[in-house]
C-alpha cells in the first residue's frame, strides 16, 4: 500500500472554485496533484499556489468530454508526477433554462462534461489503480441531483453521477479501489456568484436568502466540500464506497 507522498491525484476542473481547494487539499495532505482543466493557462495559477506552499503540482489542459484529450492528459500525468490513483471528477459546467427554452446543445454540454468526462476519465485512470491495487475516485454531484427549477440537464447529470458512483463501487471494490460521491449544497463559488447575476438578484441578498434556508445558517465554503473529499481520498476510508455524502449544512438537502 502506497503512502500517501508517493500518490498522484488528478482534479478535473481545478483551476478555480471547489476545484481549486480540493487540488491544494490533497497537496497540504501530500499528494502530487495534476490539476486539469480547459485551459493548462488557468489550471496553472492553482499548480503554482501548490507549488509555492511546498507540494508538488502539474498544469494539464484537457477538455474531459474528448476521449482523445484525456487518454493524452492521463498519459502525460502519469509519465511526469507518476500513476494516477486518486481521481477527482469536479469538472462541471452550467447551461440552466426552463424545459421549454433548454436547447439540445444546452442539454448535450452538461452531459458532456459531467456524465461523459466523469466517464472517459475514470476509465483512463482506473488501470492505474488495479495495477497497483489501490485506488481512490470521489465524484462530485449536487443537492440539484433531487431536483432545482431551470436546472433540468444540470438535475440530471448530477443524479447520473450517483448511479455512476454505486456501479463503479460494485466493479471496482474488489481491486482495492473505492469509489464515492460528494455532493454539494449551496457553496459561495463563481458558479453560484454567475448564477446571482443571471437571475439579476444582488449577491448578498442572493446569500442571506441561501442561509435562511441552511439549518447551520450560513453558506457553505470551498473548503467545506475539499474536507469531505479528503477523507473519501485518505487511507483510513478504504471501508467507506459507493456512498453519497451530501455536504449541504443540515439533513434536508
Amino acid at each position: 500500500m502506497p503512502e500517501s507522498s508517493s500518490r498522484v491525484a488528478i482534479v478535473t476542473g481545478g483551476a478555480r472554485g471547489i476545484g481549486a481547494a480540493i487540488a491544494q487539499r490533497l497537496a497540504t495532505d501530500g499528494l502530487a496533484v495534476a490539476v486539469l482543466d480547459l485551459e493548462e493557462s488557468a489550471a496553472k495559477g492553482t499548480a503554482d499556489a501548490i507549488a509555492a506552499a511546498g507540494g508538488k503540482a502539474l498544469a494539464v489542459g484537457a477538455d474531459v468530454s474528448d476521449s482523445a484529450a484525456v487518454d493524452a492528459a492521463v498519459s502525460r500525468i502519469a509519465a511526469e508526477l507518476g500513476a494516477p490513483t486518486v481521481l477527482v471528477n469536479n469538472a462541471g459546467i452550467t447551461r440552466d433554462n426552463l424545459l421549454f427554452k433548454l436547447t439540445e446543445s444546452d442539454w448535450d454540454a452538461v452531459m458532456g462534461v459531467h456524465l461523459r468526462g466523469s466517464f472517459l476519465m475514470a476509465k483512463a485512470t482506473q488501470k492505474y489503480m488495479v495495477e497497483a491495487k489501490w485506488g481512490r475516485i470521489v465524484n462530485l454531484s449536487s443537492i440539484s441531483a433531487l431536483g432545482n427549477r431551470g436546472q433540468a440537464n444540470y438535475a440530471a447529470a448530477k443524479a447520473g453521477l450517483q448511479g455512476f458512483t454505486k456501479t463503479l463501487a460494485i466493479e471496482l471494490g474488489k481491486f482495492g479501489v473505492t469509489v464515492n460521491c460528494v455532493a454539494p449544497g449551496f457553496i459561495v463559488s463563481e458558479m453560484t456568484r454567475a448564477t446571482a447575476q443571471r437571475i439579476g438578484v444582488a449577491w448578498e441578498d442572493y446569500l442571506a436568502a441561501a442561509a435562511e434556508k441552511i439549518p447551520v445558517a450560513r453558506p457553505g465554503e470551498v473548503e467545506d466540500i475539499a474536507n469531505a473529499v479528503s477523507f473519501f481520498a485518505a487511507e483510513a476510508a478504504g471501508f467507506v464506497s459507493g456512498q453519497i455524502l451530501y455536504v449541504a449544512g443540515g439533513p434536508k438537502a
